[in-house]
Formats: C-alpha cells, sequence, structure tokens
C-alpha cells in the first residue's frame, strides 16, 4: 500500500531531507585524495548526532556501517573502509536519517581529483538523469514515467541502467512502496498522486548493466569491471509539481 502524506509529513520529512542535503555537502567537500572511507562514514554519523538525527542506515538489516560508501566499479551498499582514495577514484556516498520519526535519503558521486573524461562523462550524466525523473514526477503522470525518463537519457547518452536495484518510496520507514525501477516503458504503474513521497536514485554503469553482490553480503559491483554511479534526492509529489526534501 502507498502511504500519503499529509503537509504537516512533509514538512519533517523536508526536516530531515535538509539534514541529509547538509550532510552530503560536508562530506563532498573532504573527499581528496588520502582520505579514508571509515573517516567519512564516522563524520557522517557525527554530524547527524550534532543535528538530532540518527543515521538510517546503521544497523539496517544488519548494515554495520552509517554511510554506503562504493568506489568505482562498485554500484551500491559499499562497506567503509580504511583504503585511501587516490586520484582517479569515484565515489559514490548514500546517506539517510530518521528525524522527528521521518526518513530522508540521498545519493551523490564524487571524483576524486582528476579522474578520466569518461568518469567525469558518467558521473554527470547519472545527475543529470536523476533531474530527468524528477520533472517526470508530476501529478497525473504514471510511475514508469519515472523510470523511462532515467533510461532514456542514460541510453543516449551510450551507459546502462542497473535493473537489480530500484528506487523506493520512503516516509515513517526508509522503505516504502511502491519500489521505483530506473528503467522501463512509459504510461505504466500506479498514477502519481499529490502526497506520494519517492527516493528516486539511478544507478548507472559505464557498460553492461548486470551486477553481483560481494561474498560480505552487500556491496554489488559491476560484473564486467567498469565504472558505476549513483545519484538520488528524496522527492515529493505536489499539486504543483515535484519538490526535492534532499536538496540544500
Amino acid at each position: 500500500m502507498i502511504v500519503l502524506k499529509s503537509p504537516q509529513e512533509i514538512e519533517k520529512m523536508r526536516s530531515a531531507g535538509q539534514i541529509v542535503a547538509e550532510i552530503l555537502d560536508i562530506l563532498r567537500s573532504e573527499v581528496r585524495a588520502g582520505v579514508t572511507t571509515l573517516f567519512l562514514d564516522g563524520l557522517a554519523e557525527s554530524e547527524a548526532r550534532k543535528r538530532k538525527a540518527v543515521a538510517a542506515f546503521k544497523g539496517y538489516g544488519g548494515f554495520p556501517y552509517a554511510l554506503c560508501c562504493s568506489l568505482n566499479e562498485q554500484v551500491v551498499h559499499g562497506m567503509p573502509s580504511k583504503r585511501e582514495l587516490v586520484e582517479g577514484d569515484i565515489v559514490s556516498l548514500d546517506f539517510g536519517v530518521v528525524y522527528s520519526g521521518y526518513y530522508a535519503d540521498a545519493a551523490i558521486t564524487v571524483p576524486v581529483s582528476k579522474v578520466t573524461a569518461q568518469a567525469e562523462r558518467l558521473v554527470k550524466v547519472t545527475e543529470e538523469s536523476l533531474y530527468c525523473a524528477i520533472e517526470a514526477a508530476v501529478p497525473g503522470n504514471r510511475l514508469s514515467d519515472i523510470s523511462h525518463a532515467v533510461q532514456g537519457y542514460v541510453e543516449r547518452h551510450g551507459f546502462s541502467v542497473v535493473r537489480d536495484f530500484v528506487g523506493h518510496g520512503i516516509g515513517k520507514k526508509l522503505h516504502e512502496s511502491p519500489q521505483v525501477p530506473n528503467f522501463g516503458e512509459p504510461g505504466r504503474g500506479v498514477r502519481l498522486k499529490p502526497g506520494m513521497v519517492l527516493a528516486i536514485e539511478p544507478m548507472i554503469n559505464e557498460r553492461s548493466y548486470q551486477v553481483k553482490v560481494l561474498a560480505d553480503g552487500w556491496t554489488a559491483v559491476t560484473c564486467d569491471g567498469g565504472l558505476s554511479a549513483h545519484f538520488e534526492h528524496t522527492v515529493a509529489i505536489t499539486e504543483h509539481g515535484p519538490e526535492i526534501l534532499s536538496k540544500l
């Protein structure tokens, strides 16, 4: 069942989203060669605590960290570690909080210093595909119009859309109905209504869309070793169109 949020609930989610946005902005500024993703994880959790929010991912389904840090060929759910970032890496940072009983969730992919032109293009196209999806998140459209907006944009630029992981509804729970794939034909699925809040999150691969999960049970990687990028926003569907709740 899809839970529609009241204006008061969306206001609480907006507060949670602002916290996520602020923390991701801080993390972005700390990404450089020599920094470890374990440091970024600790920083994210401490910044959430300062804002009287709880890091949403820590302990969720047994995940042991506050922040998902996915490097290069890692697609999503990467584990923070003592491995230092090096010039040329790209790192996807996925973070969520629960605040006043409501969740918000967002992700960015950050280049480390100078990266290849291909990596830079992948990051750019992935972020742009998120905004294409958000533009389609208007009342009266179908859920798959969001999905198709991502796929169409990404494939026109020669990249591929991950099928095994999708976006989701969000609210009092981190994952609610409906699932929000990043691929599919337009005009299908539920009709979008004011009060829906969706975590829209394109995960885009440099080459093949195929992925696999490593032995840690969490980290998903590209099967062919190609790069992957990930962007996400928590988005409310309103009578006036989409509102990004996780943006500064």
